[in-house]
């Protein structure tokens, strides 16, 4: 005996539940759930202000690049700015060799710069102020689908989400995923405690290595690789923090764009949905389902798909829902950038010009992210 097949009003009224069953159904972990970039970015703040919260307190360690400001009290002629170069050392007057820094604090600067000052004759009992003015040797570079991208110089430990608040969070059409990219060889800097001051204080050791940089290159971490991918779903919906890791100077932070599928017309929540790097194969029916399903009014064998060639030449075609809805024809794949417009009855021809519907996604159309909870 063969199975009972659903007539024609069976198969639309099998669809359309299903249609509402993705809509209406409670949340759950399988489940997308929707929500606008600024309520993302909102959590990410949050999370990112825990973070920082969460992290112990570090003194500044110096690094190659950064200008110190040297004051030796009563002795102004030895007050003075200077500039670490790409060996880690700064030039001092009346000294006659080079004063390794790089891997120090300024308490630690500034002991090492007085007892270097005392030894050769110079001040006794020196009192010497260091600060760091430019903080130029720990650049994390933040590019892609954020607010600002920037170059942040970062002065402590910072994670993922805390560069990520600093570049003003993600763009609409921001992807589901971080990529990292790690230069291949660690900065010494990056050593979560400030290093000893090495016992040769007159400059650098004759081998041309600091004993503060080897103290600091044997506390690190071990090297990770060059390309580190965060999923940000992982970590904004599942609060999987291991995701939110400690960046380190050089890296690059890049936000992929992940390209939004617009639904308008006759759908109860119009807008555009983020086409994120799981979700690349969209469909008619999904995004109908994430904008709420169809109006009663909408003339479902009228609506059009609007997409750009690789030329950039826009095209227009006609998708009948109804057909989709009862499964007489193939579900239609949507691309990012596509536009899918469902007139309402009564309304001008499904035809319309693209130009029309341009201006209306830029009349303020609401942009919804897919998450998972």
């Amino acid at each position: 005996m063969q199975p009972a097949r659903l007539g024609a009003p069976g198969r639309c009224f099998a669809a359309s539940a299903l249609l509402g069953i993705l809509v209406l159904a409670p949340p759950s972990r399988a489940q997308a759930v929707l929500e606008t970039p600024q309520q993302t970015n909102d959590r990410i703040k949050a999370l990112s202000a825990a973070a920082r919260t969460a992290t112990s307190p570090h003194d500044y360690i110096i690094g190659r690049g950064d200008l110190l400001t040297i004051e030796v009290f009563d002795v102004p002629e030895l007050t003075r700015e200077v500039r670490v170069n790409q060996t880690g050392s700064i030039g001092f007057p009346l000294v006659p060799v080079r004063l390794h820094l790089a891997g120090l604090t300024e308490m630690q600067a500034q002991q090492k710069i007085a007892e270097v000052l005392e030894a050769n004759g110079l001040v006794s009992h020196p009192q010497v102020i260091v600060s760091v003015k430019e903080k130029k040797s720990k650049p994390i570079t933040i590019v892609g689908a954020v607010t600002h991208p920037m170059v942040y110089e970062a002065d402590r430990p910072v994670t993922v989400l805390e560069v990520l608040a600093e570049a003003g969070g993600i763009a609409n059409d921001a992807g589901d995923s971080v990529i990292i990219s790690r230069p291949d060889q660690p900065s010494n800097s990056a050593s979560d405690e400030p290093p000893e001051i090495p016992p040769d204080l007159a400059g650098e050791p004759a081998s041309g290595t600091s004993t503060a940089s080897a103290a600091a290159s044997s506390a690190e971490p071990p090297p990770l690789s060059n390309t580190i991918t965060v999923n940000l779903n992982d970590l904004l919906e599942a609060g999987d923090t291991r995701n939110n890791i400690y960046l380190q100077a050089g890296d690059i932070v890049t936000v992929p764009h992940a390209g939004i599928v617009y639904v308008l017309g006759a759908v109860q929540r119009p807008g555009g949905f983020v086409v994120t790097n799981d979700r690349a194969q969209l469909s008619t029916l999904k995004a109908l389902a994430l904008a709420g399903g169809l109006n009663p009014t909408a003339r479902k064998n009228q609506a059009v798909i609007i997409r750009k060639d690789a030329a950039g030449q826009q095209h227009q075609v006609t998708v009948d829902l109804a057909k989709v809805l009862k499964q007489q024809t193939e579900d239609v794949r949507l691309q990012a950038s596509d536009i899918l417009y469902v007139p309402q009855s009564g309304s001008k021809a499904a035809l319309i010009r693209a130009a029309e519907i341009g201006l209306g996604i830029g009349t303020a159309v609401a942009i919804f992210r897919i998450g998972q909870r």
